[in-house]
Formats: structure tokens, C-alpha cells, sequence
């Protein structure tokens, strides 16, 4: 079951937390892992995947760059012949409230979690359609659908990635190609191990199942999506939230 063998996957952002728990139970299910980030951040996450005798390559990648992202694509086009799934992934936040914000906040932030992902898109478009066959995925967020004091730049690119997949879908969906989004809730991560520990339990509270989530609980979504048993899968939003918004 949702077996992956062959498939070239781009990973945006798996240098670590949730895009490195992607590329990795990815590469568990065969698929080969274009682990991409800054510099060689990503360089850990081969390393992992590889020492579990698994298929990955680290691609350096500026998602806020198009000649970058183009470059990288081409790259792998090279390489490969061709790409079977893109994860949207990387992602940052610059929290502050909205009467403080400054503007530097709110478009480094919407150019890094949205607009990148248009121009990932973008450039693997053409070879998806040209072989009538893939399948895009874009990590958003609990916080894009509910909304949370402070953080209306980070709202808004991640509730912006909800409505341009759902756009998306309906453009390729004659092609093959399936557009589906993972909005994750809380998530166990470097971010959240940062933050007090009065605000992990309040935030624990807000969770029915009483817990933060894993990488790993993000990446068994991002697998099923990207596997030929979601072929009839397209314009939705998978929130795996532990029940945090209903």
C-alpha cells in the first residue's frame, strides 16, 4: 500500500522538521527524494535517508529565487526524465501584531510561503503535463483556516495556498495531475521545542487528542496524496490537527 517505487519526488524545505519527515517516510516507500533547501541544509537529510538504504539527492534551492527554482527543476529533468510528485513545503513565519507589523514582515513572509510555491509550480507544470501524470501537494496550515492574533502575514500565505490549489486543480485535472493540500495542526518541532513550556501545555489543551502532532503524522498524509490509491483525490485540504479545528 502506497507504494512509491520510482517516483521522483521534490521536497521543498526538507532540511528539517516537517519537510525532512516527509522526504523520509517518502523514501521509505521508494520513492527517490529531491531534498531541497538553502546551501547544503538539506545535506542531513540525505544523509539519513541514504543510511537507511533508501534514494536521495540534495538539491540547494532558493524558493524565493524563479531562476533557482527553475534551474533545480532542470536539473532534475536532466537527470531523471521526470518529475512525479512536488511538495511544497518550505515555509517561515514572522510573527507580530498587525498594528506593529511592518511591511518587510508581511512580504518576506508571503513571498516565501506562497508566492514560491506558484513559482515551483510553475516550472513543473510542463513535464507533468507533457506526460499527463502528477501529483502537487502544499503544506498549509491549522493557522490558514482558523486564524491566530499575530499572525495575519502567516494566515494569509497559508489560506492563500488553500484557494490557489483548489484553482490548480480544476486547470489540470484533464491532464492527470492532482492538486491536494496538508494542513497540519500543532507540530512537534524545533519552532515549538523554542517555545515555554506554560505555552506547549495551553496549546495541548486546544487539541482533542491531547497531544502535539509528529512530522511523521504530516508525512503519512503527504504519502497517501501522493500514492496511486488518492488517483481520485484533488482540490482538498487533508488537515491532520488531532481534531484542533473541526
Amino acid at each position: 500500500m502506497f507504494d512509491l517505487s520510482q517516483k521522483v519526488v521534490i521536497v521543498t524545505g526538507a532540511s528539517r522538521g516537517i519537510g525532512r519527515g516527509i522526504a523520509e517516510v517518502l523514501a521509505s516507500r521508494g520513492a527517490h527524494i529531491v531534498a531541497a533547501a538553502r546551501g547544503d541544509h538539506a545535506a542531513g537529510t540525505v544523509e539519513a535517508i541514504k543510511g537507511a538504504g533508501k534514494s536521495a539527492e540534495a538539491a540547494t534551492l532558493d524558493v524565493t529565487d524563479s531562476a533557482s527554482v527553475e534551474a533545480m527543476i532542470d536539473r532534475v529533468m536532466t537527470r531523471h526524465g521526470r518529475i512525479d510528485v512536488l511538495v511544497n513545503n518550505a515555509g517561515i513565519a514572522r510573527d507580530q501584531l498587525m498594528l506593529r507589523m511592518k511591511r518587510e514582515e508581511w512580504d518576506e513572509v508571503i513571498t516565501t510561503n506562497l508566492t514560491a510555491a506558484f513559482t515551483c509550480v510553475h516550472a513543473v507544470l510542463k513535464p507533468m503535463i507533457k506526460r499527463r501524470a502528477g501529483r502537487i501537494i502544499s503544506i498549509s496550515s491549522v493557522v490558514g483556516q482558523m486564524g491566530n492574533a499575530g499572525q495575519a502575514n502567516y494566515a494569509a500565505s497559508k489560506a492563500g495556498l488553500i484557494g490557489f490549489s483548489k484553482a490548480l486543480a480544476r486547470e489540470v485535472a484533464s491532464r492527470n495531475i492532482t492538486v491536494n493540500v496538508v494542513a497540519p495542526g500543532l507540530v512537534d518541532t524545533d519552532m515549538t521545542k523554542a517555545v515555554a513550556e506554560k505555552a506547549q501545555v495551553e496549546w495541548t489543551s486546544l487539541i482533542p487528542l491531547q497531544r502535539l502532532g509528529t512530522p511523521q503524522d504530516i508525512a503519512f498524509a503527504v504519502c497517501f496524496l501522493a500514492s496511486d490509491e488518492a488517483a481520485y483525490i484533488t482540490g482538498q485540504v487533508l488537515a491532520v490537527n488531532g481534531g484542533m479545528y473541526m
